[in-house]
């Protein structure tokens, strides 16, 4: 099926400063071939700076999330040299990062299949909502692969013992399963997707943006380490900065006005 770049990813930019972004090879489930994979990091990379983007969706249209890696594509890679799978492998995990580092709050809203590369992209964001009959499946060694660079994003979000079993048995679990290890944060019957995605944005509208993006980057500086004076350091390095900036006095003043904040978006 011939393509260009713009037609396996949708952009859609609303006036309340939320972007959604649509994988659209609904006639393929969705499924990753490196013009999906270039447009979706350039999509990303690009929403994460402009400053009037509060929040992005990650969704998919059809029936499924996406179904990994797609078919032809794998066909190519089957005759890549080294060199070029190397290449190949990059963009995949430059894709991974730069969905998991976005500034802005991320939500994937997840329906059917979410295989492989799918699950990778459910666990780089920072909320994930699944309907009650989605299904997930890390397949790779099926294949006789290995989920390597979706692995650490998956492995934060599940946890090191429960992508041993998943990673290891290709077996498919189902929505409540992924609830379960921390893959999802909710699961919803399939109708109420969208409203539980608009109830978590009306949270996120409530929250200052750049003090969001100060939090997910704490988050990446705390997680794993060890308590150390300079953690200590860097923490109250960070909340001091907060303070002094101009969405921390507006904040702290409409709390004590009782009233709400003027975040200036």
């Amino acid at each position: 099926m011939s393509e260009t770049l713009a037609d396996t990813v949708l952009v859609e930019r609303r006036a309340d400063g939320v972007a959604c972004i649509t994988l659209n090879r609904p006639a393929l489930h969705n499924a990753f071939n490196e013009g999906m994979i270039a447009a979706l990091t350039r999509a990303v990379e690009a929403l994460g700076r402009e400053s009037g983007v509060r929040a992005l969706v990650l969704r998919a249209g059809g029936k499924s999330f996406s179904a990994g890696a797609d078919l032809d594509w794998m066909k190519r890679m089957a005759a890549y040299g080294p060199a070029e799978n190397l290449a190949d492998a990059r963009a995949l995990a430059r894709l991974m990062q730069t969905l998991n580092a976005c500034p802005k709050p991320t939500i994937a809203r997840v329906q059917g299949a979410a295989f492989g590369g799918g699950v990778g992209l459910v666990a780089c964001c920072d909320m994930a909502v699944a309907a009650e009959g989605a299904r997930f499946c890390l397949s790779e060694v099926r294949l006789g692969l290995i989920p390597a660079v979706i692995s650490p994003y998956v492995i934060a979000a599940m946890g090191a013992r429960a992508a041993r079993r998943w990673f290891l048995t290709a077996e498919r679990f189902g929505a409540a399963e992924a609830l379960r290890c921390g893959l999802v944060h909710q699961v919803v019957p399939a109708e109420e997707l969208d409203a539980a995605v608009t109830a978590w944005l009306d949270r996120l509208a409530e929250g200052a943006p750049s003090a969001q993006a100060a939090a997910k980057d704490l988050i990446f500086a705390v997680a794993g380490q060890p308590l150390t004076e300079a953690l200590v350091e860097d923490t109250a390095r960070r909340i001091a900065q907060c303070r002094a900036a101009p969405e921390g006095r507006e904040g702290v003043a409409a709390f004590l006005e009782k009233r709400p904040p003027e975040w200036g978006v």
